[in-house]
């Protein structure tokens, strides 16, 4: 009968079996090594955390060192973008958060005084200076008017006008007791007292170290964090200078040799004045209070005395021109205030009010003009009045 498995010789079988049977079984832990090979080491325990700490200290880079690449999300291929490493206005005030340039935490300051209150220009001024800005949210207003902090409804009205911006009201009074002590006994128009804020402001508000002081009746179209941005060197102040106005028409040449020869003060220069100085426009200013010297408003006082300076018969500001000669930096013509009708209004960073005012005249004095309306919020009217 034949069978469906294979057969097998009987010899074939009984070698299968011997060679089953002297096979040695593996003792637990033991290799199998190539005769030719060294044994594999043991590591120790210490090399082991070694290890672990570097990949954790690599690991942590990425959270220590500065961003320098990015991915642009409509980039289908999803390349990596170099940032860019060159110097920006932005770059300059993020430098100052941490006191390189003089900032107060990153924010540009702007600040302006109003000896009476118009909420209209304030709105105009902030309008203004946060639809031209690239950074709105760093800029931080610091209106200075009669009311005050107690005077919350302008507060409230700004705020619904301007609900997301860094505003903030402050009172006169400080400033302007400062200002009665340090011209007790001095001839000096108190009319003036705008020209002169900007020099006691900083000694009242510590917290303001640089800063953009602007006058309430502009209109700012260029970019406040450009501002902030100059490096002032040395020099305390920044102003853009006037040459149409010269220094020689309101100051007789031979006087001021006179008092350069005569008078021994530091804010008297030790070469005779140039006759044909530029006259410089106190309308913005830029100031670093750190580097601002204490004599400032004392040499104001003291050039309104010499020359016996009056509202009435001389020209505004002198006493703080002559002041600041030699000792500020000179501003790019850009930031020289311009009237809305100058034929370079359009090369002008700043252009002066020609709207309605109660506490300024129009820009030509006699004709309005509507610069002003496209930077006055549509709800304005019924927020502020008519």
């Amino acid at each position: 009968m034949s069978s469906y498995l294979p057969s097998r010789s009987s010899a074939n079988y009984r070698r299968t079996i011997a060679r089953a049977t002297n096979v040695q079984p593996i003792a637990p832990g033991a290799r199998l090594q190539d005769p030719g090979l060294a044994p594999a080491p043991n590591v120790r325990p210490l090399f082991q955390f070694l290890a672990f700490g570097l990949i954790l200290i690599l690991g942590s880079l990425q959270f220590l060192l500065p961003v320098t690449h990015f991915r642009n999300p409509s980039d289908p291929f999803r390349n990596w973008v170099p940032f860019k490493t060159s110097s920006s206005p932005l770059t300059k005030i993020e430098a100052s958060r941490n006191g390189d340039s003089g900032g107060d935490n990153g924010m540009v300051h702007v600040v302006s005084w109003m000896d009476c209150l118009d909420l209209r220009l304030l709105a105009v001024l902030a309008n203004s200076t946060l639809s031209s800005s690239r950074y709105p949210d760093l800029v931080h207003f610091h209106f200075f008017i009669p009311g005050g902090n107690e005077d919350k409804v302008s507060f409230y009205k700004l705020k619904v006008l301007f609900p997301h911006s860094n505003l903030q009201i402050h009172g006169q009074d400080e400033v302007k007791e400062l200002h009665a002590t340090a011209v007790r006994g001095v001839q000096y128009n108190e009319t003036s007292l705008e020209e002169i804020v900007p020099f006691l402001i900083p000694i009242v508000h510590h917290f303001l170290n640089k800063f953009i002081f602007v006058s309430a009746n502009v209109i700012m179209k260029g970019k406040v964090e450009d501002l902030i941005g100059v490096d002032l060197t040395n020099y305390a102040v920044a102003a853009a200078e006037d040459c149409n106005e010269k220094l020689s028409t309101y100051v007789n040449s031979d006087v001021l040799d006179a008092i350069q020869r005569s008078a021994s003060k530091p804010w008297v220069p030790e070469r005779p004045y140039v006759k044909d100085s530029c006259i410089p426009d106190l309308r913005v200013l830029l100031f670093d209070a750190n580097k601002l010297e204490k004599d400032y408003m004392e040499a104001i006082l003291w050039w309104s005395k010499v020359l016996n300076l009056r509202e009435s018969t001389s020209p505004k500001g002198l006493a703080v021109s002559l002041a600041l000669y030699n000792r500020h930096l000179r501003l790019s013509s850009s930031w020289l205030v311009k009237h809305s009708t100058s034929t370079d209004v359009n090369n002008s960073m700043v252009v002066l009010y020609d709207g309605p005012s109660v506490c300024y005249e129009s820009g030509s004095g006699t004709i309005e003009g509507n610069a002003w309306t496209q930077f006055l919020p549509s709800i304005s009217n019924q927020i502020l009045g008519s």
